[in-house]
């Protein structure tokens, strides 16, 4: 089999989780092999924090401080790591020459007081390329021939929209003239999350870039299945700190995941998988501290079982806009000058509901962005078309999501009764066209009861002993 395995922050944490990563690693190297590496664990939030802070004060001393815990941090890993001194040996110096890169970089940056999307993606980039050359190192010691490259290096090409870059076209073939030759010779690590644009310089690939970076690399080399090896047992049928007797799901359709992933779920990112989704490639989400779990199969179309809902998942951090008024009756356009508004303002939309009288408009958005959304749509309706903006920051939004609701009737009634049994009042409704998702909203102090009483009410929990 072809496989590419990406492995996330918290599966290469320290130096004793990558060398028993490389174990892992080693059960298949029979195969044919890419591996993506995430940085370690927690590394790229804290270098792009000490950027900012070190643009603010221009602090050298910062600097320093920050470039001899990163230098800590990654010795420490390759020394646990790596058994082999020659390899070792090589591992550091390649370690030394890419944190100097970095001080110097942070030094310029300290001097200018400015920091760019450019240079951003520049400063962030180097955890995936302190962490590549550790585990690189760590399968060679252990007999596995290894090379490491970055995501530029291994082909993916991308513009200049620094912090979301897009790969280009041609990036599958430049994918398989760097990675097919090596495959066959060895086991590439290639970094996740980063790439570079035409003229060599780096970018990032945005929130769930390094499994992004996976799915790229699984599409472009006709890969028979990516892995992704992550702390978690495979996807859950809601989260396991919310509900305790949650379970895994063995099998589930790429829709499914789409529609869990964009109402919470934080195992795969949507954007993550397009890629496997084009060529129809087989996904599966393992657990790295597990390995002989057998995780969830992702796949195309799968045949509808007894399960009507797979999962019950939940979004914080959001906020409710609310506008009214008898000026919206018959008006033409309000609601294409209300999300016009809010595109202009960079508002991104999660779920929106119309009243059938078309008096009323309601609009979930990040909680972060509700002030900058009543703001554009006061500004756009200074006419008085819109009577009232109302707006509650302390709202969740709860989804009930399964392929097997397409057609069956009742499955709403279920939800809304639960809720009612359980005590919650529902704020807001909202189903896709797909039938793939009922999706409400409620008070976040009733989020947590509201999963748990939906979770019950579909029977997706554990068996009772």
């Amino acid at each position: 089999m072809r496989l590419v395995m990406k492995f996330g922050g918290a599966s290469i944490a320290d130096g004793e989780k990558i060398k028993w990563v490389a174990e892992l690693i080693n059960r298949y190297r029979d195969h044919e092999l890419v591996v993506v590496t995430s940085a370690l664990k927690n590394v790229t939030d804290h270098l792009l924090e000490q950027a900012d802070m070190v643009t603010d004060a221009g602090d050298l001393e910062s600097v320093r401080e920050l470039i001899g815990h990163l230098r800590g941090i990654h010795y420490r890993a390759a020394n646990i790591a790596i058994d082999d001194e020659i390899t070792l040996n090589q591992v550091l110096g390649e370690l030394d020459s890419r944190i100097c890169k970095l001080e110097q970089a942070l030094t310029g940056i300290c001097y200018l007081g400015e920091l760019t999307p450019r240079s951003s993606d520049y400063i962030s980039s180097y955890g995936e390329l302190l962490s590549a050359p550790i585990l690189s190192g760590a399968l060679r010691s252990i007999g596995i021939p290894s090379t490491h490259l970055t995501g530029g290096e291994a082909g993916i090409i991308t513009n200049s929209e620094y912090g979301e870059a897009k790969p280009l076209g041609g990036t599958n073939e430049r994918i398989r003239e760097s990675l097919l030759p090596l495959i066959r010779e060895c086991v590439p690590v290639v970094t996740g999350f980063i790439a570079e644009d035409a003229s060599g310089i780096p970018t990032t690939l945005g929130r769930g870039g390094s499994d992004f970076s996976a799915s790229l690399i699984g599409d472009a080399i006709d890969a028979d299945e990516i892995w992704f090896w992550k702390e978690v047992s495979g996807i859950m049928t809601a989260d396991p700190e919310i509900v305790p007797d949650a379970r895994n799901i063995p099998l589930i359709s790429y829709i499914e995941v789409m529609e869990l992933s964009y109402f919470g779920a934080k195992v795969l990112h949507p954007r993550a998988i397009e890629p496997a989704i084009r060529n129809d490639l087989p996904v599966r989400v393992l657990n790295t501290f597990d390995p002989d779990f057998t995780g969830t199969l992702v796949v195309k179309d799968q045949e509808q079982g007894k399960e009507v809902v797979k999962a019950v998942t939940v979004i914080e951090n959001i906020a409710l806009v609310n506008i009214s008024g008898a000026g919206m009756v018959g008006t033409i356009g309000v609601a294409a000058r209300v999300f016009g508004a809010l595109a202009d303002a960079g508002v991104n939309i999660t779920m929106i509901s119309q009243g059938s009288s078309e008096a009323n408009i309601s609009i979930v958005v990040e909680g972060s962005h509700l002030n900058i959304a009543a703001d554009a749509i006061r500004s756009e309706f200074r006419n008085g078309v819109i009577r009232e903006l109302t707006m509650n920051p302390d709202v969740s939004a709860i989804a009930v999501v399964g392929a097997g609701m397409v057609g069956i009737p009742g499955i709403a009634a279920r939800v809304f009764t639960a809720m009612g049994d359980a005590g919650i009042n529902v704020i807001m409704i909202s189903q896709g066209s797909s039938e793939h998702n009922i999706s409400c909203v409620v008070q976040s102090d009733d989020a947590e009861r509201a999963v748990r009483a939906l979770h019950h009410e579909f029977g997706l929990g554990l068996p009772r002993s």
